[in-house]
Formats: structure tokens, sequence, C-alpha cells
């Protein structure tokens, strides 16, 4: 089992920065690909970035604008968020599937977090 809380969302302007945080406690942390999905209001859940060990991938929506990355020691994932849009604004979701590669879908990931929510003004 692996629990998983996020942290640091918030308002920002457009324009500004965030770096959410994804805690997990239980398995084995390193043997899991990890990933970050956004849902906004009215709109499905959508895939925005994912970690493992074949390396990271992104939504072109957010490419070049948002890194994930991991400290394996710390059992936590980030997100850092830059150039942030209003159309960014959504809760924002860590996920963890038991297996080594990565995926887009959200059915891939058995474990996830209560989501936290950013809101971006324009």
């Amino acid at each position: 089992q692996v629990q998983l809380v996020e942290s640091g969302g918030g308002l920002v302007q457009a324009g500004g920065s965030l770096r959410l945080s994804c805690a997990a406690s239980g398995r084995t942390f390193s043997m899991y690909a990890m990933g970050w999905f956004r849902q906004a209001p009215g709109k499905e859940r959508e895939f925005v970035a994912a970690i493992s060990w074949s390396g990271t991938y992104y939504a072109d929506s957010v490419k070049g604008r948002f890194t994930i990355s991991r400290d394996i020691a710390k059992n936590t994932m980030y997100l850092q968020m830059n150039s942030l849009k209003p159309e960014d604004t959504a809760v924002y979701f860590c996920a963890a599937r038991p297996s080594g590669s990565y995926s887009r879908t959200e059915v891939a990931y058995d474990y996830w977090g209560q989501g936290t929510q950013v809101t971006v003004s324009s």
C-alpha cells in the first residue's frame, strides 16, 4: 500500500511559479513510476507529467514550462511549474503505479493523493 499527500498549491498570478510536492509512504518508492494529473472544473482529469526509470514525460501543454522530479531519499516527487497560465488552473493530483514504466492514462495508476488546488489569475 502507498499513501500519497500533495502540497504546495495556491493562488498565483499569470507568469508566476509554484512547486508542488507529493510525499509518499508505504512500499518502496523507488520501484514506482509516478505521475501528475490535473482536473479543471467541468473537465476530465488529464495527464500532466510522469517520471520513471526511463525518463520524464510531459503533456504538450506544459512542456518547457513544468519540470517533474523526485528525491528518492525523501520519498518525495515534485512538479516545478513556471510561466503559469490561467488555463493551468485545476486540482492537481499525484499518482503512483507499481511498475517501472510510465503511463499517460489514469487507469494505469493504483494510488492517488487527495489533490491540491492551483489557481492562476489573469
